[in-house]
């Protein structure tokens, strides 16, 4: 299996299934060595299995890949360690980390259970923090000893996470840490050769299944956009060596749709050099509303 991907060695976590599956069959299909790690939980986080992982890894090397499972629970900080330890010891080496893992448990607002947020978040936001920072910690040790990676992450967060998504708050809030994480990771990891991007794809898996069921070919485009294996090229890519001039950026991906996602930007402002009296602020903040760009629709509204 040859490709863009020649050699280099990635974890794709969350890969048993959907998005993670197709991105790490991509990523073989490329040439790259790959460690499938899924714990093998239902929908909404509960059982474990090592099947949907293996059955991965047969796929790949039954092309003539390279492959192993993991079975690692990511979001543990320890797990994480040994998930990593695992591609080094394994391949020799790690070049690429796809933070793929989540699950759902959408609840509005005024019914969301404590329990539910700490688990979305833990799986989504702690589970790209804990994989990062150990990965991170191996590359910054490479270039200290004279031998600078060429690291790639991507990251996954969500059209949720970036213009909001009604009856999703823990999953947005969840979505939109990633990007914030994408970009400060992009800068402290620049000095050790790695690059840091985050996708947030739109396609059909266990966690859209409902809303993008009959999604299928839009006129004139003759296949299925909400196939999740529309988005992994990308993936492959951004996990490549051509890529190293691009970080800190976060790309939806639908179909054969690539956008460059544009996020909080300085907008309009007035400085009036003195502390506001609270009486002037409604004045000034709404004539800044009224200059600045006008939010884009929350997903549901």
């Amino acid at each position: 299996m040859t490709g863009i991907c020649q050699g280099r060695v990635a974890i794709v976590t969350g890969a048993g299934r959907g998005l993670g599956r197709e991105h790490a069959l991509e990523l073989a299909r490329n040439g790259a060595k790959v460690v499938v790690n899924d714990l093998g939980t239902s929908l909404g986080g509960d059982g474990t299995s090592v099947g949907p992982a293996q059955e991965v890894v047969d796929i790949i090397r039954a092309a003539g890949g390279e492959a192993i499972a993991n079975g690692a629970d990511i979001a543990d900080f320890q797990q994480a360690k040994q998930l990593v330890d695992q591609a080094i010891e394994t391949f020799g080496r790690l070049d690429i980390l796809v933070n793929n893992a989540g699950f759902v448990r959408d609840r509005m607002l005024v019914n969301a259970e404590e329990d539910e947020w700490d688990a979305v978040i833990r799986v989504h936001l702690k589970g790209h923090f804990a994989p990062l920072r150990h990965a991170a910690a191996y590359w910054r040790g490479e270039a200290k000893a004279g031998r600078m990676p060429a690291g790639r992450v991507i990251n996954t967060s969500s059209g949720a996470g970036l213009q909001g998504s009604v009856g999703q708050a823990a999953y947005s809030a969840a979505k939109g840490g990633i990007a914030s994480l994408t970009l400060v990771a992009a800068q402290e990891l620049a000095r050790y050769g790695v690059t840091v991007n985050a996708i947030a794809p739109s396609a059909r898996t266990r966690m859209t299944e409902g809303p993008f069921a009959d999604a299928m070919a839009a006129p004139g485009e003759g296949f299925d956009r909400m196939d999740p294996a529309n988005v992994s090229p990308v993936v492959a890519w951004l996990a490549s060596d051509d890529a190293a001039d691009v970080t800190g950026r976060v790309i939806e991906v639908e179909g054969g749709r690539i956008c460059l996602e544009e996020g909080w930007r300085h907008g309009p402002l007035r400085d009036a050099a003195r502390r506001w009296q609270a009486d002037e602020v409604g004045a000034i903040v709404r004539a800044l509303v009224a200059e600045g760009v006008e939010p884009e629709p929350v997903y549901g509204a």
